[in-house]
């Protein structure tokens, strides 16, 4: 069964960029819905949230493989450069772009006492929005990516596969959208505030996507570059900040069980459906 034979028919003559737009406006709308926890919950289980965490790693890591790098591999095949040396510059400079970021970026993580970045005197919720900032970044330029590569019709990027990304990375963005609001509304701040800053971190998906969509569809020869850096950039997300967050309160096997679960959700949506 492929996905792309369920997706509606007016969404297949789109542009890919409005395509890429409408994904990503999906996938800040259900960082949005994590956000509206705020609503119910001034505080939320540990175990609850390093297992949403640890889930969102999981979605991420299957997400970079099946979603970004194996194409990129199959595109770079009987090309005048080795096929692998594409995608170890791009997944490498995805890397370091995020890591270069997050050194100068000032933001806070969850449960940090200190800031990380320049010195700066903004606010806490601030920086806790732009920590997750960060994460979402990578997420729609992937998601962008994909769309603009399916347009190209190689076969290893198609739009079903695109769906399928947009959709685990929706998945994935529901504890992030918590992970903002609900430490804000502990820490005094009210509901709807609460709930805005969380949805704000969402905000750079559809820009991030509009971008990533845009710029493959213009530069072909960019494509295997372009999808390995989107994983590059979201598997420095998960080394850096998911898998040590989900893990810090010592949640580790429910956390790990949680990686797994996460990866399965996401190889299924690609591998069955895309």
């Amino acid at each position: 069964m492929s996905l792309s034979q369920h997706i509606p028919e007016f969404f297949l003559q789109l542009n890919p960029i409005v395509q890429a737009l409408l994904a990503t406006l999906f996938t800040w709308g259900v960082t949005a819905l994590g956000a509206s926890l705020v609503f119910f919950f001034k505080t939320i289980n540990q175990k609850v949230l390093d297992s949403m965490l640890g889930l969102a790693a999981g979605v991420m890591i299957a997400a970079s493989f099946w979603s970004l790098l194996a194409p990129a591999i199959e595109m770079s095949e009987g090309k005048s450069l080795p096929a692998w040396l594409p995608v170890l510059l791009g997944f490498m400079g995805g890397g370091l772009f995020l890591w270069l970021v997050d050194q100068y970026l000032p933001h806070m993580h969850t449960g940090a006492d200190k800031a990380e970045g320049v010195p700066t005197q903004w606010r806490r919720s601030i920086l806790l929005v732009l920590a997750i900032t960060l994460h979402n970044i990578p997420e729609g330029m992937a998601v962008g990516v994909a769309f603009g590569a399916a347009a190209h019709g190689f076969s290893g990027a198609t739009l079903g596969t695109a769906v399928a990304l947009a959709i685990g990375i929706g998945l994935q963005n529901f504890p992030e959208g918590t992970a903002v609001s609900v430490p804000l509304r502990r820490e005094g701040m009210s509901r709807g505030r609460a709930f805005w800053y969380g949805q704000l971190s969402g905000i750079v998906e559809p820009i991030a996507g509009v971008l990533g969509a845009a710029a493959v569809l213009v530069m072909q020869p960019i494509l295997p570059y372009a999808l390995s850096f989107a994983a590059g950039a979201m598997i420095y997300v998960v080394v850096e900040e998911l898998i040590p967050e989900s893990q810090r309160a010592g949640n580790t096997d429910l956390a790990t069980l949680s990686t797994l679960a996460g990866f399965s959700i996401m190889m299924v949506l690609d591998v069955a459906l895309g």
